[in-house]
Order: C-alpha cells, then structure tokens, then sequence
C-alpha cells in the first residue's frame, strides 16, 4: 500500500476544516443565536422560541433540544460507524460516506438558524428540533467515517501523528473561522438587519464549508492506500467489543469529562467576552483568532515533547492548564482590577497551549488503540473505535448544554457564567485523574511486537 504524501495528508486535512466550520457555527452560536443574553437584545436580536428554565423548572427549550441532539448524535454514531466498517464499495469504506454527507451537512447548519416565525411561538421550537436532528445525524455520516481514515491512511505512529497534527491544525482554522461570523454580519447589519445579516453570514461559511468537505472525496483514491477488510457482525457487536479493551474505556472516561468542560467554556465564551468582561461581542472573534494563532506557534514543540515525554504525560499536562484556565475565567471582570482586554489576552495566552495538545494528542491516542486491537484481534474496527468515543463523549456534550443553559440562569450580573466557568475547571481535573491509570506503554509495546 502507499504512504499518504504530505500533500494529500493537508488535502485529507481540507475537509475537516470543512465540518469544523460548521460545528463551530452550531457551537458558538445557537445558544447565543436562541438564547441571547441582555448586550445581543439591545442589539436588535429577535427572540424566537421561550426563554428561561420553563422545562420543569429546571431546562431551557434550546438546552433540551440542543442535549437531544447530542444523544441522538451518541446513538446513531455506532450504526454508522458500522456500515462504514462493512461497507464494501469500490471506493473503499469512508469516502463514499464524505461524498454524500457534506451537502445535507452544509445545509441543515444554515436552516439551524432560520427559524420561519419572527417571534416566539412553538412552530420555531419544532423547526429548531427537525434541523438539529438533521445537523447531527449528516455530521455523524461524515465525520465517524474522516476520523477513521486516520489509522488507516497512517501506516506507523509517525504518520498517524503528523495526520493528527493536519487535521487538527484545519479544525482549528475551521472553528476559528466560525468565530469570525460576528465581524461578517457586523458588516452587513446596518443594510439588511441583525438576523438577516447572520443568516447571509452563515449561509456563505455553508457554501464555503461544502466545498471543503468534497476535496478529500476527489483528492483520496482510498483503496491506493488502505488495505483494510470490511469487518463482520453487528454494530451492537462491534461497540461491545471496543469496550472490552481496558485503555480505551480509560481514554473515554477521562474523554468525557474533557468534553464536558470544553463545550461549557466554549459555549460560555461569547457571554464571558460581553457580560463578564464588557466588551463588544466582536472582542470574542478577536480572543479566538488571537488564541488560535499562538496555538499554532506549539504545534511543532508539541510534536516534539510527545516524542520525549509520550502523548499521555502531555495530555494530563493539559488537563492541568486547563483547569487553571477555565478557574481564572470564573474570575473575570472588574474585580481583578485589570483592564477587561489584558483580561482577556492573559486567558488566551494561558489557553494555547493545552489547545495545542488537545487538537493533537488525542486523535493519535485512539488510532494508537484501535491499531493495537487490530493486532490482537485480527478486527479492523477503526471506525467503530471512533464512533464509540464520539458515542460517549456526545453523551457528554448532553449533558453539558443542559448544565450550561441551566447554570447560566443563576443568579444576575453575569454569576451564571461564573459557575459555568468554575464547574468547567473541576470537570477538568476529575478527567486528568482518569487518565493517569492510561498505560500508554502497554499499547506501544503491542504496536511495536504485533502480540
């Protein structure tokens, strides 16, 4: 079989940036588009579906439909992972699943936020629902398949690391890109309105998007590089058996946490920008971009420090910052008695570089894991490897948008974003404690003895 060159690895790598402009778009900005706090009222932003906690007392309508979606993304993740894996087409078993996912995909992100009713009513609820759905089910169909391609298409650790590397280095462009909407919509806004103006703005990042997410279809003649067997057996089946491996459970544990943490902080992280810090929601594109940037400085020394000190020992490293990070969040604004933009400076410099690390290390971690199964088992279940972390680490993410719709309503003057924040900060240091029973030199010793 051949070895990816390095310019089909970044024309592989494309097509993340591709999907990841697009979950950037649902997450950080459907809460913020549906829920907005008092700075994107006074706006002109419209109020589509009932705000406040009126599920039970306790949820929001986009915290419960937003934490639907991710479980019904958990669920579907296995059955997908599952056709990928006994797919038998002549075009191997992932690419055929990027050719025809990427539109669906593009366009339910943008009918996300075009709710058909300009006020408060249910038919925007129903809307909000169905489009969802529609978004998680196409970006599983796509991405469970493209992360599958990583051990496949990388023949040795090496390449696995530098694959890991390309894309993460995309998906964060992508998500950074997404951030960059409010400069887009800001320019349009004072002609077409507020909403429309957001709308135009996404549906352009929709197009854009597309396009990406073809380019590995027509770049990567999948069958020139993997030699892979279509795996046997139910999806059910498969999933059981990826759970019986004892590292990978630990992974996902410490994975899931992780998730749970990050989607909290960065669903928060428009509202800490305007009502912790007090700056124009603008000021949240600028800390993203800045934090991306300087991300990318470590990416090389992140690459060289995981061949000194392994990946596990950089990820608990990481887990630390980010408490660190996620605890001084809690504390922004005027008691710390710093200017609100060197606030904000300080948390990006502070937060780029466990970015880097978590963008990288752990999509290495699990191709390192699925490969050794596969030499103990004789299975090729790469993509079930995948499904079943994105399986559990959406269970996660569930849960986390209904904490954070919830948490965000305590109190007033911003204090719901203060716990958001702090309840992050510990949600990052279970996770490093997981992961310390993670025996990375087990699975280096199967990869490197085949037994």
């Amino acid at each position: 079989m051949k070895s990816l060159s390095k310019g089909k690895m970044w024309l592989l790598a494309v097509g993340q940036l591709g999907w990841a402009m697009l979950s950037g778009l649902i997450s950080n900005w459907l809460v913020y588009f549906y829920q907005p706090d008092e700075a994107a009222q006074a706006a002109g932003q419209t109020l589509f579906i009932p705000q406040g906690r009126v599920l039970l007392g306790v949820f929001t309508i986009i915290g419960a439909i937003t934490a639907l979606g991710r479980v019904f993304d958990a669920v579907t993740d296995p059955w997908i992972a599952s056709l990928s894996d006994k797919c038998k087409s002549k075009s191997g078993r992932r690419i055929p699943f990027l050719k025809w996912a990427s539109l669906p995909l593009a366009f339910s992100t943008v009918m996300v936020f075009c709710a058909p009713v300009g006020r408060i009513t249910a038919v925007n609820v129903v809307w909000l629902l169905v489009f969802t759905l529609s978004y998680y089910l196409a970006i599983t169909v796509y991405c469970t398949p493209f992360n599958a391609l990583i051990p496949e298409l990388g023949h040795n650790q090496e390449e696995r690391l530098n694959i890991s590397t390309a894309i993460s280095l995309t998906f964060i462009v992508g998500t950074a890109l997404a951030y960059v909407a409010p400069v887009i919509w800001g320019l349009m806004e004072p002609s077409i309105g507020r909403i429309s103006a957001m709308r135009v703005t996404f549906a352009i990042m929709g197009v854009v998007a597309f396009i990406c997410m073809q380019v590995p279809v027509f770049a990567i003649k999948e069958k020139e590089y993997v030699n892979s067997q279509p795996a046997e057996g139910t999806a059910f089946s498969s999933l059981v058996k990826t759970f019986k491996n004892r590292e990978f459970r630990i992974f996902v544990g410490s994975d899931i946490f992780y998730w749970i943490g990050l989607t909290m902080f960065q669903t928060g992280l428009p509202f800490f920008v305007t009502s912790l810090l007090g700056l124009s929601e603008s000021m949240s594109t600028i800390f993203f971009v800045a934090m991306t940037a300087l991300s990318l400085v470590f990416y090389v020394p992140v690459n060289l420090l995981t061949k000194k000190f392994g990946k596990r020992n950089l990820v608990l490293a990481a887990f630390v910052m980010f408490a660190i990070c996620f605890g001084y969040t809690a504390l922004l604004g005027p008691g710390l008695r710093i200017p609100a933009v060197v606030q904000g400076f300080i948390l990006v410099a502070a937060a780029a570089f466990p970015m880097a690390i978590f963008g990288i290390l752990p999509q290495a971690m699990v191709a390192d894991i699925s490969e050794s199964d596969a030499k103990k088992t004789g299975e090729n279940r790469e993509g079930m490897f995948y499904a079943a972390r994105t399986f559990a680490f959406k269970m996660g993410q569930s849960v986390s948008m209904l904490l954070f719709t919830a948490l965000a309503t305590i109190g007033s003057g911003g204090n719901g974003y203060r716990v958001v924040a702090a309840v992050s900060s510990g949600l990052a240091f279970v996770g490093g404690l997981i992961l310390i029973f993670y025996n990375e030199k087990k699975i280096n010793s199967v990869i490197s003895d085949g037994k």
